[in-house]
C-alpha cells in the first residue's frame, strides 16, 4: 500500500480500512496469539500511519490556536497542562509509537524526560512535527515480516492491529483532552470553524 494509494482512498476510506482491519484483531481475545498475514500487517501499518498524520495535523493546529499564555492552563491540580499534553503527544512519537512496533526510540531517556518541561509554543510545535515524523520514519523502516507476530506492549502480547488500536486510542484521547481544554479557553479548534 503506497502513500498515493492512501491519498486516493481519502481519510474516510483509510479510517474504514483501519476499522475493518482492527476488527480482525479484536474479534476474539484469542486472536492476539494468532499470526497475522504480512499483507494484513502492512495494511494495518499503512492505515495507522495515515491516522497518525491526521492526528499530527490536529495537534499542530491546536498548538498553534492556543495563545502562549494558555500553555500553562490546566483545569485542576494534578492534571496535565496544555503544554504537557502537547509534549506528551510529541514524546509518544519519539518513543512509545516506534518501540511498540519494533522501531527505536529517539534520544536518551533523560532527553525524552526533559521534553515534558518544555512550555514554549514554537518549540512545542516543532517537537510535535519532529516526534510524529520520527515515528513515521521508524514505522516505515520496520521489516513487514516482523509485524506478523505479536509483541509485548504494556505487559501484554499484542498483534499489530491491537497495538495500532491501543496507541491510536491513546493519542485520540489526548486530542480530545486538548479539545476540551481549548473549549474551556474559548479556543475554537481550527478544523471546526
Amino acid at each position: 500500500m503506497t502513500t498515493s494509494f492512501l491519498a486516493r482512498l481519502g481519510r474516510r476510506g483509510v479510517m474504514t480500512a483501519l476499522a475493518v482491519t482492527l476488527g480482525f484483531g479484536i474479534a476474539a481475545p484469542v486472536r492476539a496469539q494468532e499470526v497475522m498475514s504480512k499483507d494484513a500487517a502492512v495494511a494495518v501499518r499503512a492505515a495507522f500511519l495515515a491516522d497518525l498524520e491526521v492526528m499530527r495535523g490536529k495537534f499542530v493546529q491546536l498548538a498553534e490556536a492556543f495563545p502562549q499564555s494558555a500553555y500553562s492552563y490546566r483545569p485542576m491540580d494534578g492534571v496535565r497542562s496544555v503544554s504537557e499534553v502537547l509534549m506528551l503527544a510529541a514524546s509518544e512519537g519519539y518513543a512509545f509509537v516506534p518501540t511498540s512496533f519494533g522501531g527505536k526510540a529517539w534520544g536518551t531517556p533523560e532527553e525524552r524526560s526533559a521534553l515534558s518541561k518544555n512550555t514554549d509554543k514554537a518549540a512545542t510545535i516543532d517537537h510535535i512535527n519532529k516526534g510524529f515524523a520520527y515515528a513515521k520514519a521508524q514505522l516505515e523502516a520496520v521489516d513487514p515480516a516482523t509485524l506478523t507476530g505479536t509483541r509485548q506492549v504494556m505487559r501484554q502480547n499484542r498483534n499489530v492491529a491491537e497495538i495500532a488500536q491501543m496507541i491510536g486510542g491513546d493519542l485520540h484521547e489526548h486530542l480530545g483532552q486538548l479539545i476540551a481544554y481549548a473549549r474551556a479557553n474559548r479556543v475554537v479548534p481550527p478544523w471546526s470553524k
